[in-house]
């Protein structure tokens, strides 16, 4: 992104007081349709205040806000500072229920399975040190790619359980029936192991693992799972009961894009009494997962403030993000096979995958999307398609498309029929898979098409394009 001018940034922000709401609540072209927008993506670029002194490569430690979740804690904390205990003690705690319930509803849970702490680095200190199922001899499994401090707190249960620490290495390459099978043989080589540590992306290499199937055959063996979530709220699907594990930490403050200082700790319900309460602490009752976790005096600020950027992260929608990186993909590769072979296994792999995922981000947008082709296809349009089915069992697959206002601009002699503008797929750049050239097909959405058996029409179908469309 260049440089704003102070011209620029003032005129921002006096948009931004206007229409910030607006775009938290919902942006102008959102979701899968907005994707290929590019206008749309730098609206959402100029949101975030980047310092000019550097580019930021740092992908850990915690997210920038963008300038609605800016103002809102700038303005929660103006609040709570002006009004202090007043307000902690009579109106807070009403305020933190409303949000509470906000993020477990994000998260796929109850508001009672959740508590907030300071941090995930906090929440899955307190769920490996409180877990009590634990007696001497049993063992504890970890991998080479979890965060340090979780490893540590994992090796500590020697001291605090007598339990033994099980350390494996990921495969390399991974694959997702690679990563499954090193677990399920680590399993199968210690079944003393009664609590695994599973980190579901990567904070070294961004490593997605398939979390559902490895909590699955942990289940099987009576082995509890604590997920490490910091990295994955944000980026990837979170829905903390599909994925299986009853012991979750995550964090509001990298890819949500929370102010610092905003962490949720997970307990399943029906497990909460397998965590023990922090330090014997008393203030909630016995089974009140807010127990398990004793914080003192937080930013109460940055809790509130997690609305908005809940409603920021929601609006924009990680699917969009992924879709962006698709079409930029489909519009470099996509073309006539007999002119362009494309390496579907390398595209596909679960490498290559984990690497455009690895580039949804929270807490900035892409002021422009790495190389891999050009975008340029427009929003498709004036598309027609049809089918019939005579009496006879004749079938006729039928479609039309001008692609642009008005098409190429070309009308068939005596016909009516304006001919349609496909070869706008076309490039004139030297070397790309859809340069222009003799006999060759452009790339395009559009198929007419037919099911047969035994040279017989079994049923016509069409797709009338579109962005999502191959």
């Amino acid at each position: 992104m260049s440089n704003p001018t102070r011209r620029g940034v003032v005129a921002g922000g006096l948009a931004l007081s206007a229409g910030s709401k607006a775009l938290a609540a919902s942006p102008k072209v959102g979701g899968i349709g907005g994707a290929t927008d590019e206008t749309y993506w730098a609206e959402i670029a100029a949101q975030y205040d980047l310092s000019p002194e550097v580019i930021q490569l740092e992908n850990g430690n915690w997210g920038i806000m963008a300038r609605p979740v800016l103002a809102a804690y700038e303005r929660h904390q103006a609040m709570v500072n002006r009004r202090n205990s007043y307000y902690a003690r009579r109106e807070y705690w009403g305020d933190l229920a409303r949000v509470r319930a906000r993020v477990a509803a994000n998260l796929g849970v109850e508001p009672d399975e959740i508590a907030f702490t300071r941090g995930a680095t906090e929440a899955l200190q307190d769920l490996i040190g409180g877990y009590n199922r634990l007696k001497p001899g049993d063992q504890v499994l970890i991998a080479d790619l979890d965060y340090d401090s979780m490893q540590s707190a994992m090796a500590w249960l020697k001291d605090r359980r007598g339990a033994e620490l099980i350390r494996i290495r990921l495969p390399e390459p991974a694959t997702e029936a690679g990563l499954v099978a090193a677990y399920a043989a680590a399993l199968e080589a210690h079944p003393r192991v009664r609590l695994m540590l599973l980190t579901q992306v990567s904070h070294r290499n961004g490593l997605h693992l398939p979390v559902a199937k490895i909590t699955a055959l942990a289940r099987a063996r009576g082995v509890d799972v604590i997920l490490d979530s910091a990295h994955a709220w944000g980026q990837v699907e979170t829905n903390l009961r599909q994925l299986g594990a009853d012991f979750v930490g995550l964090n509001g403050h990298k890819w949500i894009g929370a102010p610092i200082g905003v962490g949720v700790l997970y307990i399943a319900k029906g497990r909460i009494q397998d965590i023990d309460p922090f330090m014997g602490a008393d203030d909630h009752a016995p089974d009140d997962v807010r127990l398990r976790v004793h914080t003192g005096t937080a930013n109460m600020a940055a809790y509130l403030a997690m609305e908005v950027a809940l409603n920021f992260h929601e609006a924009i929608g990680a699917p969009a993000k992924a879709a962006r990186l698709a079409y930029r993909d489909r519009d470099a590769f996509l073309a006539d096979p007999a002119f362009a072979p494309v390496d579907l296994d390398h595209l596909l792999s679960r490498q290559y995958l984990n690497a455009q995922a690895g580039l949804i981000r929270d807490d900035r947008a892409m002021s422009q999307l790495p190389v891999a082709g050009e975008s340029g296809v427009p929003v498709h349009a004036d598309t027609v398609y049809l089918c019939v089915v005579d009496k006879d069992g004749n079938a006729c697959s039928f479609i039309n498309s001008l692609f642009q206002g008005f098409g190429s601009g070309i009308l068939a002699k005596d016909s009516g029929v304006m001919l349609q503008n496909r070869g706008f797929g076309f490039r004139f750049t030297r070397g790309h898979p859809n340069t222009i050239a003799p006999n060759k097909r452009p790339m395009h959405t559009i198929i007419p098409g037919m099911v047969t058996k035994d040279g017989e029409a079994v049923m016509p179908y069409g797709v009338m394009g579109g962005h999502y469309q191959p």
